[in-house]
């Protein structure tokens, strides 16, 4: 745990992220700029009206001439005024409209290539790497970043826009006191980069944390994991584990709203203090003769001044966001870079449409994470299984059964030797086409927190409830489905526990006879069976296997014992073969086995 926690913590270096993340709104682009058309619209309508209030002051209410108030013109001044008030709303609405579509629409597109970047990837990726991790990166990573995709380009170009506008605007008001207003800037800017960078750090610890409550979260709530806590009187544990790391959260949580908060205030009270330090400067420069300022004009630069704090903070913020967000950017792009270890060749092929013999050729293998030294999983496996035939394998925990059973379709990848498959080598023809000819039941079923039809259409989507009957009346769990109040609409509860193994179990092989494969792999289907569950269960296999090429990962040696051929695995490399009838009378490690269990046929 302490070694995933810190590979974790890493923020992953990937070059040109900052490319990387604009090229998730290239196929938004014409939202984008009819976006920016509004922004940079309303950024320039916001300008506008400080420089009205000028006209107000000068012309309407206290005109230059001493005359008393123009009130026609006036009235003309604020009815423009209104106008742009209106116009500005209604353009903010649209633009609301269209950054949260694209933002949003960014944010799904980049779950949905992350989703199936995971899907893609090989079966040892799963079983290294914790699910809690996985689902972190897919909701907490993506929803980290989601406030940065949906606001980054408005915000950014609009508060840009109207900083711009409202600099040019006062410097035509007034030179000199705009270099008053601005002199501290660039030590604000500074400050931010600074900011920024500590923000950076304490959200790569905050998502590793993240990640490891919905690591906790998913092993501590699931079925297994309340039973395993319930049957060790353990809750008080995990309620301990998830406290613990919870407080962890929330302190990281705290120093990420606290980060920025001094630079923030500073920002503002800067801001705020500059309208008094501007009256000051004003009325020395009124003082000295040496500028005209009217009062008009000191109004309507302070307001403009004044509408710069959000803009300018607004600005600010968004690059601390842009800073905070790298790091989640970082890990979302490592998992889409990654390359999943099994895939089609370039050029690979279909299965060949011919009966589906299975040969293993000098196969080798050896887990990934493995030591160079260490003894294979597989040595220098050989065997030919003909179309047709039920081929099983026996032999002590550990000796690779079950890795055979993950070679053929081609779940794991040799590390030396050859897989064939019909005649061709499972890593020249395409997965979907070797994997749709494979159907798999194994130990563990796994259904959906679905109706029974629907765990059973996963095989088929289009299948008929006819079809579902006649599939479940194979594996012989149709008279217990009709019986159930809701028939085929039951619920089977999360992970199938409102039905019982053996009903699991024959559901599971209904739903792999839907699918109608020539090869079945039977993995163990029966070990965690009661006995009589066992006996039921195996005779909706015997109707199964008929007709099809069976590989049978066998426990219990009385379910094998019909078996056309028995291989013998010990410590990865096979050391019998024959019928039933002939490894008895070998006496080795078969007649060994099928002692101790002492198994009467």
């Amino acid at each position: 745990m302490a070694a995933q926690k810190a590979l974790n913590a890493e923020a992953p270096r990937i070059p040109n992220l900052g490319k990387r993340i604009v090229a998730l709104f290239v196929p938004f682009r014409a939202k984008i700029i009819l976006t920016m058309v509004l922004v940079v619209i309303g950024a320039a309508l916001a300008v506008l009206p400080p420089l009205l209030v000028k006209q107000a002051f000068d012309v309407g209410l206290f005109p230059t001439d001493g005359g008393s108030p123009n009130l026609v013109a006036l009235a003309e001044i604020v009815g423009v005024m209104v106008a742009l008030f209106i116009i500005a709303a209604l353009l903010g609405v649209w633009q609301t409209y269209l950054t949260a579509t694209v933002g949003n629409s960014v944010m799904g597109a980049l779950r949905i290539k992350l989703f199936s970047q995971l899907q893609a990837m090989e079966l040892s990726f799963f079983t290294r790497t914790k699910t809690g991790i996985i689902q972190s990166r897919l909701q907490n990573d993506v929803g980290g970043v989601a406030n940065v995709l949906t606001n980054t380009v408005s915000s950014v170009l609009g508060n840009t826009v109207t900083v711009i506008s409202a600099l040019v605007a006062m410097l035509i008001l007034n030179w000199q006191l705009t270099i008053v207003a601005l002199i501290l800037m660039p030590i604000l800017v500074i400050a931010q980069r600074r900011v920024g960078q500590v923000r950076a750090r304490i959200a790569t610890k905050t998502q590793e944390s993240l990640s490891e409550m919905t690591a906790i979260t998913q092993e501590a709530l699931s079925v297994s994991g309340v039973l395993l806590a319930k049957s060790f009187n353990r809750q008080d544990t995990e309620v301990e584990r998830y406290s613990a790391e919870n407080r962890t959260q929330i302190r990281l949580q705290v120093s990420q709203a606290m980060s920025g908060q001094w630079f923030f205030a500073m920002v503002s009270i800067f801001l705020s203090s500059i309208p008094a330090i501007v009256y000051l400067v004003a009325g020395w420069l009124i003082t000295g003769g040496a500028v005209d300022v009217t009062a008009g004009s000191i109004v309507a630069f302070t307001t403009i001044q004044a509408r710069l704090l959000f803009p300018l903070m607004g600005v600010m913020r968004v690059a601390l966001d842009l800073q905070t967000s790298g790091a989640l950017f970082a890990r979302i792009f490592e998992y889409l870079d990654l390359k999943p270890a099994i895939a089609d060749r370039p050029g690979a092929a279909p299965l060949p449409s011919v009966a589906p013999q299975i040969r293993f050729d000098d196969v080798t293998f050896r887990y990934a994470d493995a030591q160079d030294d260490s003894t294979p999983t597989l040595d220098g496996v050989s065997f030919t299984i003909e179309p047709g035939q039920f081929a099983a394998f026996v032999g002590p925990s550990g000796a690779g059964k079950t890795t055979i059973s993950y070679l053929i379709p081609r779940f794991q990848e040799v590390s030396g030797g050859r897989v064939m498959v019909a005649g061709a080598d499972v890593r020249d023809v395409t997965q979907e086409s070797l994997v749709s000819r494979i159907g798999i039941v194994s130990q563990e079923t796994y259904l959906f927190h679905a109706t029974i039809a629907e765990n059973l259409r996963y095989a088929k989507p289009d299948a008929t409830l006819a079809e579902l009957e006649t599939a479940c009346r194979a594996a012989n769990i149709h008279e217990t489905i009709a019986r159930f109040e809701d028939g085929y609409d039951t619920l089977v509860g999360e992970r199938g526990y409102r039905l019982s193994g053996g009903e699991k179990q024959r559901i599971a092989i209904a739903r792999v006879l839907l699918k109608d494969p020539e090869v079945l792999i039977l993995d163990e289907a029966t070990s965690a069976l009661d006995t009589i569950s066992e006996r039921v269960v195996q005779v909706a296999l015997d109707d199964a296997t008929r007709g099809r090429t069976t590989v049978s990962i066998a426990h219990r040696l009385s379910t094998i014992v019909h078996a056309d051929v028995i291989f013998v695995l010990d410590r990865g490399r096979i050391v019998e073969r024959g019928t039933h009838q002939e490894l008895l009378a070998a006496g080795g490690v078969y007649a060994t086995l099928y002692a101790q269990q002492a198994v009467t046929v």
